[in-house]
């Protein structure tokens, strides 16, 4: 079996940059969208309906999408895809429904800090684990540096009145959801590399996540009550094509970066474009613009230090 080249270290930083960015504005419209609805759950279960609907038509007309999907079934008959390789799309359900729920009230800024802090923690482990493609990723001074700054980015994006400004509850949630994206990274990347296929692995997200929020979903109806009608405008249903996108990038790009520095990337990617999000659309609640700005520099530094450095030759 041939081995894949590996890409240069900016260009996989920029992927995952790219990741990042696309996330921060699936955050926006998807807070917008559980806002309109009045149920961030719900408005998770639409994003993801959305991306589900186009990847099937994407793999439907590429002859390797349907080779990938029928590599994935056949190692689910057999078992030798294990589950937790399949279980990266709850994680996703969790991510969305959490930008349902906080990025609408709290802005892209905030919601995406509280996310820096579970991906950086839980991206350490899982790679000093070897639970990502890359294997076990050595817990490097850079790499432990890098995790610092990130949650010192999160220390000022809660300065001011922002713990004033909403419960508790609301500002973990992210946490949740930042660590969920690192372990989605994981097991999709897995099981990327395992059926020899991004696109395969991107659907069988997609189908978890839906399952998933498809029961969240009928719980928060039966006791809140329906959501409101589903709002005109065309944009509030991008965030799904936005999600397929950056899945599909981040299990390809996480065998080449490690799960840390792949979530230190989309971090930077996603401070960079939440604040220009936040700044020109202010949310209702959320931190002041001296610290948006602090926090997108602490978060690039971030990123510089735990690069991987290439050892000089003698």
């Amino acid at each position: 079996m041939t081995r894949s080249r590996r890409l240069p270290a900016p260009v996989a930083l920029g992927g995952a940059v790219s990741i990042g960015a696309m996330t921060a504005v699936q955050a926006r419209i998807n807070g917008v969208l559980g806002v309109r609805l009045g149920d961030g759950i719900v408005a998770g279960l639409v994003s993801f309906l959305a991306g589900l609907i186009l990847l099937v038509v994407v793999i439907a007309v590429m002859p390797a999408g349907r080779a990938g999907v029928r590599r994935l079934a056949s190692g689910v008959r057999s078992r030798s895809v294990p589950v937790w390789m399949l279980l990266g799309g709850a994680c996703g359900a969790l991510t969305v429904s959490t930008q349902g729920l906080v990025a609408g009230v709290l802005g892209v800024s905030l919601f995406t800090v509280g996310v820096v802090a579970g991906q950086t923690v839980h991206g350490l482990v899982l790679d000093r684990m070897g639970v990502g493609p890359a294997g076990v990723v050595a817990v490097t001074p850079g790499r432990v540096a890098g995790g610092a700054l990130a949650l010192a980015a999160v220390g000022i994006s809660l300065g001011g009145g922002v713990l004033a400004s909403a419960p508790l509850w609301l500002l973990l949630l992210p946490f949740l959801a930042g660590a969920g994206i690192a372990w989605q990274a994981a097991a999709n990347g897995r099981l990327a590399q395992r059926v020899e296929s991004p696109l395969a692995a991107t659907l069988m997200s997609f189908i978890a996540g839906t399952l998933v929020l498809l029961v969240a979903a009928a719980v928060s109806v039966a006791v809140d009550g329906p959501p409101a009608p589903l709002p005109a405008e065309p944009w509030l249903y991008l965030g799904g094509l936005l999600g397929f996108a950056y899945i599909l990038l981040g299990a390809f790009l996480v065998a080449q970066t490690g799960v840390l520095l792949l979530g230190l990337g989309s971090v930077l990617g996603q401070l960079s474009t939440s604040i220009v999000i936040d700044l020109i659309w202010p949310p209702p609640a959320g931190p002041a613009a001296w610290q948006l700005i602090l926090m997108v520099l602490v978060a690039v530094a971030s990123v510089v230090v735990a690069l991987p450095r290439r050892r000089r030759r003698d």
